[in-house]
């Protein structure tokens, strides 16, 4: 039988016993699951028992998921994946389909449950907390519930819980502007984790403990411990500082809410410290989450500067806000980050409890990087240590963008298996434009300004040696 059989069997079992077991929640359901049955809202679904208050609103009623699970054509199709789900266990004796509303039941549900039981293992159970329970007792089965429901990614954490409250919380027409200052993402959305990162010793340690703060808040809350969980990257850009954020956020299943304090300078600057506000409500209602506000810097360059007197107080604002928001008492992690730590005030310092280094990457770090972004690229004869060598002063973005070079400079020769060669060519390439990037436009060297003129030059490091750090980031677009 194949795996698509097993997949919609799974799939109904699934339905079957959540719609059963009152006992089971949202959380007992694979992410894919929810996502089809969502309903909107994030309001708990029926009570446990099968009555219901009279006074409840239809609306109220609507919320989260409703029993009993609709499986159909369609939703076992969206569930899984599986194209023609009823094709795939069409053939088995426990399964029939109803014509006319589309939907798949099974008809001997022991019989099913022994048939998927044949063909699964611990692993898969344990990513279906709704059949691990179902399962639990079962001899050739070693599972918990337990187990399964702290492995599963939490509803909080899915796109669908997110959606739902940031329709309810912004539900009216003056709330628009305010979704100018944040991105939220879930971590399905965020596309690498540490292990797709680059860290340096000491980045590892710090988000060790902090990882720990998070999995035993209760008792950092009971021994008084609250003034933990505000950290501040500080390094230059292409170093990793947003990426290392997200893929925290990913690791550890967690909304991911970032604050662009760049369009506080926006047109609607008599509503821009009502809006932070806002911001910072937004994450205490989609804890637990990481709340990653970039450019910290503003904070300190407005504070001295003669701006106008909305920003000011929206600066302040936000600092009372930052002052106010606690990993412990509000399971929202903050995470400041900044380009320029020499433009940021005491102020702005003694909002974080730690501060976590960025540096340029040194030669070793450089070379790491390059073998783990070129993990699935085909190139000949590589030597990440000589590319390394080559490339003294670049960030990981940097790197990136050099590889880019290589690959998209092979398709035009339509090749898809790199060289060394190639390797070093972009590099030099790299170095040319950022040549032309550093270039005095108004007192430049003529020659290089005009078509054929020698660039020549070597790379911008930036006036950086190599440090003793490293890390690097995968997505330019997002780094800082």
């Amino acid at each position: 039988m194949s795996d698509a059989a097993l997949d919609v069997v799974e799939f109904l079992l699934t339905t079957s016993v959540y719609s059963d077991d009152r006992t089971l929640d949202e959380n007992d359901l694979p992410p894919s699951y929810r996502r089809v049955f969502w309903t909107g809202g994030t309001g708990s679904n029926e009570s446990e028992d099968d009555s219901e208050d009279e006074s409840d609103t239809s609306a109220d009623r609507r919320q989260g998921i409703t029993r009993p699970l609709s499986a159909t054509t369609g939703t076992a199709r969206e569930a899984t994946g599986v194209d023609q789900p009823w094709n795939a266990v069409s053939e088995l004796m426990f399964t029939e389909r109803d014509e006319f509303s589309g939907s798949i039941t099974l008809t001997q549900t022991e019989l099913a449950d022994r048939w998927f039981a044949d063909r699964v293992d611990d692993e898969r159970l344990l990513e279906n907390p709704t059949l691990a329970k179902h399962f639990e007792a079962h001899d050739d089965f070693d599972v918990t519930h337990e187990a399964a429901r702290e492995q599963n990614r939490p509803i909080h954490a899915d796109r669908v819980w997110i959606d739902g409250l940031l329709e309810e919380y912004f539900n009216e027409d003056d709330d628009e502007e305010m979704l100018d200052l944040v991105d939220v993402r879930a971590p399905e959305e965020v596309d690498m984790s540490l292990d797709d990162l680059v860290l340096t010793d000491d980045q590892e340690n710090e988000l060790d403990k902090i990882s720990k703060a998070i999995e035993h808040r209760d008792y950092l809350s009971a021994i008084g411990l609250r003034e933990i969980g505000k950290l501040l990257f500080v390094g230059p850009p292409g170093t990793g500082k947003t990426s290392t954020a997200q893929a925290l956020a990913q690791d550890m299943d967690l909304p991911f809410v970032e604050v662009k304090l760049s369009m506080i300078t926006s047109q609607y600057l008599g509503e821009t410290a009502k809006n932070v506000d806002k911001t910072f409500e937004v994450a205490k209602r989609l804890s637990p989450c990481i709340l990653f506000i970039d450019e910290f810097d503003f904070v300190a360059k407005t504070r001295r500067s003669d701006e106008h007197a909305a920003l000011k107080r929206a600066v302040n604002t936000l600092l009372k806000a930052v002052d106010n928001i606690s990993l412990i008492d509000d399971e929202v992690l903050l995470i400041g980050a900044t380009n320029h730590p020499d433009q940021l005030d005491d102020a702005a310092w003694r909002r974080f409890d730690e501060i976590i280094n960025f540096p340029k990457p040194d030669s070793g770090m450089r070379a790491d990087i390059l073998s783990v972004i070129t993990r699935q690229m085909q190139i000949e004869e590589f030597d990440p240590h000589l590319i390394a060598d080559v490339t003294s002063g670049l960030t990981g973005s940097d790197l990136r963008m050099v590889l880019r070079e290589a690959v998209l400079e092979a398709l035009t020769e339509d090749r898809t298996t790199l060289t060394q060669k190639d390797l070093l060519n972009a590099v030099e390439e790299f170095e040319e434009r950022d040549s032309l990037k550093n270039m005095d436009m108004i007192e430049g060297d003529h020659d290089a300004l005009v078509a054929g003129g020698d660039i020549g030059g070597a790379a911008s490091d930036g006036g950086e040696p190599d440090s003793g750090g490293h890390d690097h980031d995968h997505s330019h677009d997002h780094d800082h």
